[in-house]
C-alpha cells in the first residue's frame, strides 16, 4: 500500500514537471487515437487555463488584417469594419509525436479548448460576422485561432474638413475579464507587415480608403488591477471627388454668375430680378444635396461654412443692388449732393475703384441777363413818352412795345424754368455718378471676400488632406 501512494505522488510530481498536460501517446497513427487521446488528456482539462500553474502567465499572440470599410457613420460616430483575427497560444506540456499520431496538426472543435476572453473595447454592436466552430491544435501545443469579425466600433469622427477629412479610429484588443499576470497580448506582425497585407486582401473600393495603421501596446489600469492590451489605430481617408462634383463644383459655378452679375448696368436691366432667381436656384439646390452632407451634432463641416457664405454673399449682392437701385432712380427727388460726400466718393473713392470723374464741358453758357448798359425796352413807361419834345401829350400806344414786353416776360419765365432743369440734371448726375462709384466699390470688395473665403478653405482643406503615412 505504501508502495501505492509512493508511486501515486511520483506520477503527480512529474505530471506537474511536465506542464498542463503530458505527452500524448496514440495507439495507431489514426485520427480515432489522436482523438482518444485528446479526449483522454486534453478535452477533459478544457475548464481550466492551460498553463503549468496559476502564478504562470499565458502569452497570446494576435495578428489582425483589415479587409474591408463596411461604412461610416457620422452620426452616429461608429464604424463597421470586416476584420481576421488571428491568436495563437500554447497549451503548456501538450506534444505528441508525428508518426507515432500520424498528424502534425488537426482541426478540434472550438468548445473543446479554453479560449480566451478576447474582445474589443470600442465595440458597440454585436458580432455578426458567420461563425468559425473549428481551431488548428498543432503537435507542438500550438493553437492557431483564425475567425473573422464584423466590428462595429465607436469613432469620434472630426468631419470639420470634410470632404476633405481624415479619420483616426482606434480598435483595442484585450482580455475581458483576465488581468495581465493571467493573460499578456502580444504583436505578432509590425504595423508595416499589417498595412501591406491588409492593402493587398482589402475587398472594398467604397468612399473611403486606407492610409495607414499604427499600432502599441498598453496597459490599462484599474482598481483592481491592469490588463494587457493592444491598440491598433486605422487611419483613413476619404475619397471626396463624389462631394466635389456633385456639391463644390456647382455652388463655386453659381457663385461665379452671382459675381459677373455686377457687370449688368442696373439703370438698364434688372438686375435684382436676376440675382433673385439666382437665390431661389440656391436655395433649391442645397435642399436636393443636403443628404449628401454628413449629419453630426459634435461639429460644422467647413462645407457647410462654404455654403453658408456663398448664400450670405447672394444675399448681400441683392441688398447693394437694391441700395444702388434706388439711389439712381431716386436721385431726383434728392436734394443737393453734401460736399463732403462729394468729395469723399467722387475725387477720392473714384480713383481708388478706377473710376475718374468726368471733365468738365468747355461750352459757354450764355447768360439771358440783359447788360445794364442797355435800355430794357419791356420796363418804358409812358410818362418816358410824354417828356420826350416833339411827340404828343398822350400818344397810342405802341403793339410793338407791348409785344416786347410779353416777349421779355416769357424770355425770363424760360430762363428760370432751364436754370432749374440744369441744377436738378446736374444733381442727377451727380447721385448717378455716386450710386455708379458706390456700386463698382462694393463690387471690388464682394470679389476680396470671395477670393479670401475661398483660399482660407483651400488651404485648411489642404493642409488636413496632406497626411503622411
Amino acid at each position: 500500500m505504501t508502495e501505492v501512494k509512493t508511486i501515486g505522488l511520483i506520477s503527480i510530481c512529474f505530471s506537474l514537471l511536465h506542464g498542463f498536460v503530458a505527452a500524448l501517446n496514440c495507439t495507431s497513427p489514426t485520427p480515432e487515437a489522436l482523438f482518444d487521446a485528446l479526449e483522454k488528456d486534453l478535452f477533459s482539462k478544457k475548464l481550466i487555463k492551460p498553463v503549468k500553474s496559476f502564478s504562470d502567465t499565458l502569452n497570446v499572440s494576435i495578428e489582425v488584417t483589415l479587409e474591408g470599410i463596411l461604412g461610416v457613420n457620422e452620426k452616429a460616430q461608429s464604424l463597421t469594419t470586416f476584420l481576421w483575427q488571428v491568436l495563437e497560444w500554447d497549451i503548456a506540456g501538450l506534444s505528441w509525436d508525428e508518426k507515432e499520431c500520424g498528424a502534425t496538426r488537426i482541426s478540434v472543435p472550438r468548445e473543446k479548448l479554453w479560449i480566451p476572453d478576447i474582445i474589443i473595447s470600442e465595440l458597440v454592436d454585436e458580432d455578426k460576422s458567420p461563425p468559425t466552430p473549428y481551431v488548428y491544435l498543432y503537435n507542438t501545443g500550438r493553437v492557431y485561432d483564425d475567425r473573422p469579425l464584423r466590428a462595429v466600433s465607436v469613432c469620434r469622427l472630426v468631419i470639420y474638413t470634410f470632404p476633405f477629412d481624415i479619420q483616426n479610429c482606434s480598435l483595442t484588443f484585450g482580455p475581458f475579464l483576465h488581468f495581465a499576470e493571467d493573460i499578456k497580448m502580444i504583436e505578432k506582425l509590425t504595423a508595416a507587415e499589417i498595412l501591406e497585407e491588409s492593402r493587398q486582401v482589402m475587398q472594398t473600393r467604397g468612399e473611403w480608403e486606407l492610409v495607414d495603421i499604427e499600432q502599441a501596446q498598453t496597459t490599462l489600469e484599474i482598481t483592481a488591477g491592469s490588463y494587457s492590451e493592444i491598440k491598433y489605430y486605422i487611419i483613413l481617408r476619404r475619397r471626396p471627388i463624389l462631394y466635389v462634383i456633385n456639391l463644390l463644383l456647382p455652388s463655386c459655378f453659381l457663385i461665379i454668375v452671382d459675381l459677373f452679375s455686377f457687370l449688368l448696368p442696373p439703370q438698364n436691366v434688372d438686375r435684382s430680378s436676376f440675382k433673385m432667381t439666382l437665390i431661389l436656384g440656391y436655395t433649391v439646390f442645397l435642399l436636393i444635396m443636403n443628404d449628401l452632407l454628413p449629419a453630426t451634432g459634435n461639429t460644422t463641416p467647413l462645407m457647410n461654412v462654404l455654403f453658408s457664405i456663398s448664400l450670405a454673399l447672394m444675399v448681400a449682392s441683392l441688398l447693394e443692388t437694391v441700395f444702388i437701385i434706388k439711389i439712381q432712380f431716386s436721385s431726383s427727388k434728392y436734394r443737393k449732393v453734401p460736399h463732403w460726400l462729394s468729395v469723399l466718393v467722387l475725387r477720392y473713392l473714384a480713383v481708388v475703384v478706377c473710376l475718374p470723374p468726368k471733365k468738365k464741358s468747355n461750352r459757354v453758357t450764355v447768360s439771358l441777363h440783359q447788360p445794364a448798359t442797355a435800355m430794357n425796352i419791356s420796363i418804358i413807361s409812358s410818362s418816358d413818352f410824354q417828356s420826350m419834345p416833339g411827340l404828343p401829350v398822350n400818344p397810342p400806344p405802341d403793339p410793338i412795345l407791348e409785344e416786347l414786353r410779353r416777349l421779355s416776360r416769357d424770355l425770363g419765365a424760360i430762363r428760370l424754368q432751364m436754370d432749374k432743369h440744369f441744377q436738378e440734371n446736374s444733381t442727377l448726375q451727380e447721385w448717378q455718378m455716386i450710386a455708379l462709384v458706390i456700386d463698382r466699390l462694393l463690387f471690388g470688395l464682394y470679389i476680396v471676400f470671395i477670393v479670401v473665403c475661398f483660399i482660407t478653405i483651400l488651404a485648411i482643406w489642404i493642409k488636413s488632406n496632406a497626411y503622411v503615412g
